[in-house]
Protein backbone atom coordinates (compact mmCIF):
# COMPACT_ATOMS: atom_id res chain seq x y z
CA UNK A 1 0.00 0.00 0.00
CA UNK A 2 1.37 3.04 -0.88
CA UNK A 3 0.74 6.45 0.93
CA UNK A 4 -1.34 7.80 -2.06
CA UNK A 5 -3.78 4.89 -2.35
CA UNK A 6 -3.89 5.75 1.80
CA UNK A 7 -4.78 9.15 1.14
CA UNK A 8 -7.48 8.57 -1.50
CA UNK A 9 -9.01 6.14 0.74
CA UNK A 10 -8.84 8.76 3.40
CA UNK A 11 -9.92 11.40 0.79
CA UNK A 12 -13.57 9.46 0.38
CA UNK A 13 -13.92 9.00 3.99
CA UNK A 14 -17.90 11.09 4.87
CA UNK A 15 -18.24 13.48 7.82
CA UNK A 16 -21.35 14.77 8.39
CA UNK A 17 -20.94 16.41 11.85
CA UNK A 18 -18.82 18.72 13.22
CA UNK A 19 -17.39 16.57 15.64
CA UNK A 20 -16.82 13.50 13.03
CA UNK A 21 -15.20 16.72 10.57
CA UNK A 22 -12.62 17.77 13.46
CA UNK A 23 -11.66 13.73 14.00
CA UNK A 24 -11.17 13.44 10.15
CA UNK A 25 -9.26 16.70 10.19
CA UNK A 26 -7.04 15.35 12.83
CA UNK A 27 -7.34 12.12 10.79
CA UNK A 28 -5.50 13.73 8.12
CA UNK A 29 -2.84 15.52 10.65
CA UNK A 30 -2.15 11.82 11.87
CA UNK A 31 -1.66 10.17 8.01
CA UNK A 32 0.95 13.11 7.25
CA UNK A 33 3.44 11.97 9.92
CA UNK A 34 3.10 8.40 8.26
CA UNK A 35 6.03 8.01 6.13
CA UNK A 36 6.30 5.64 3.62
CA UNK A 37 8.76 3.28 5.22
CA UNK A 38 6.16 3.02 8.25
CA UNK A 39 3.66 2.02 5.95
CA UNK A 40 5.87 0.16 4.26
CA UNK A 41 6.42 -2.17 7.84
CA UNK A 42 2.56 -1.79 8.40
CA UNK A 43 1.72 -3.49 5.41
CA UNK A 44 4.39 -6.22 5.48
CA UNK A 45 2.73 -7.05 8.74
CA UNK A 46 -0.64 -6.92 7.78
CA UNK A 47 0.72 -9.69 4.78
CA UNK A 48 2.02 -11.50 7.11
CA UNK A 49 -1.55 -11.70 8.69
CA UNK A 50 -0.43 -10.01 12.03
CA UNK A 51 -3.00 -7.42 12.43
CA UNK A 52 -2.31 -6.42 16.17
CA UNK A 53 1.69 -6.59 15.31
CA UNK A 54 0.56 -4.24 12.73
CA UNK A 55 -1.74 -1.73 14.76
CA UNK A 56 1.39 -1.33 17.20
CA UNK A 57 3.65 -0.41 14.13
CA UNK A 58 0.59 2.22 13.25
CA UNK A 59 0.64 3.41 16.64
CA UNK A 60 4.07 4.19 17.06
CA UNK A 61 4.32 5.66 13.78
CA UNK A 62 1.17 8.28 14.50
CA UNK A 63 2.22 8.77 18.49
CA UNK A 64 5.51 10.33 17.23
CA UNK A 65 6.85 9.43 20.39
CA UNK A 66 4.28 9.91 23.18
CA UNK A 67 2.78 7.41 25.40
CA UNK A 68 -0.53 7.89 24.52
CA UNK A 69 -3.00 10.29 23.11
CA UNK A 70 -3.25 12.27 26.60
CA UNK A 71 0.08 12.88 26.40
CA UNK A 72 0.10 13.72 22.47
CA UNK A 73 -2.74 16.15 23.21
CA UNK A 74 -1.10 17.57 26.52
CA UNK A 75 2.44 17.86 25.15
CA UNK A 76 1.92 20.08 22.75
CA UNK A 77 2.08 17.27 19.12
CA UNK A 78 -1.02 18.72 17.91
CA UNK A 79 -3.35 21.92 18.57
CA UNK A 80 -2.70 23.85 21.64
CA UNK A 81 -4.82 26.28 21.87
CA UNK A 82 -8.19 26.00 23.46
CA UNK A 83 -9.72 28.08 20.47
CA UNK A 84 -8.29 26.25 17.91
CA UNK A 85 -9.73 23.12 19.28
CA UNK A 86 -12.46 24.30 20.20
CA UNK A 87 -13.24 26.08 16.30
CA UNK A 88 -12.06 22.47 14.63
CA UNK A 89 -14.27 20.43 16.76
CA UNK A 90 -17.56 22.44 17.40
CA UNK A 91 -20.49 23.57 15.74
CA UNK A 92 -21.39 27.35 15.84
CA UNK A 93 -24.15 26.73 19.27
CA UNK A 94 -21.60 25.17 20.70
CA UNK A 95 -18.74 27.80 19.64
CA UNK A 96 -21.29 30.21 20.69
CA UNK A 97 -22.03 28.38 24.73
CA UNK A 98 -17.95 27.97 25.15
CA UNK A 99 -17.53 31.61 23.80
CA UNK A 100 -15.27 30.72 20.88
CA UNK A 101 -13.51 27.98 23.33
CA UNK A 102 -12.41 30.67 26.24
CA UNK A 103 -15.32 28.28 28.33
CA UNK A 104 -14.47 24.42 29.31
CA UNK A 105 -16.67 22.03 27.16
CA UNK A 106 -17.84 20.63 29.83
CA UNK A 107 -17.63 19.94 33.11
CA UNK A 108 -15.49 17.16 33.01
CA UNK A 109 -13.08 18.12 30.75
CA UNK A 110 -10.64 20.70 29.51
CA UNK A 111 -10.01 20.96 25.93
CA UNK A 112 -7.45 19.12 25.68
CA UNK A 113 -9.09 16.64 27.12
CA UNK A 114 -11.76 16.71 24.31
CA UNK A 115 -8.82 16.70 21.74
CA UNK A 116 -7.38 13.59 22.96
CA UNK A 117 -10.84 11.68 22.83
CA UNK A 118 -10.76 13.17 18.87
CA UNK A 119 -6.95 11.75 18.77
CA UNK A 120 -8.25 8.81 19.48
CA UNK A 121 -11.17 8.24 17.41
CA UNK A 122 -8.70 10.19 14.61
CA UNK A 123 -6.27 7.08 15.09
CA UNK A 124 -8.69 4.57 14.70
CA UNK A 125 -10.57 6.23 11.84
CA UNK A 126 -7.31 6.19 10.14
CA UNK A 127 -6.10 2.48 11.13
CA UNK A 128 -9.83 1.32 10.09
CA UNK A 129 -9.06 2.74 6.91
CA UNK A 130 -5.52 1.35 6.14
CA UNK A 131 -6.97 -2.58 7.03
CA UNK A 132 -9.68 -1.26 4.33
CA UNK A 133 -6.92 -0.39 2.07
CA UNK A 134 -5.12 -3.59 2.62
CA UNK A 135 -8.22 -5.81 1.90
CA UNK A 136 -9.46 -4.25 -1.17
CA UNK A 137 -5.46 -5.10 -2.39
CA UNK A 138 -5.85 -8.16 -1.60
CA UNK A 139 -9.54 -8.99 -2.59
CA UNK A 140 -8.82 -8.56 -6.61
Amino acid sequence: MTKQELGNALDNTKARSAWNRGVLAYAWDLFDTLGEAELREITALLENGDYSGGYVAFKNAVLNGADSWGQYSWGGCSLVYDTDIAKRLCNPSELKRTHNGTRRPNAREEWLDTQERALTQASLRLWETVKKVHRLQHSA
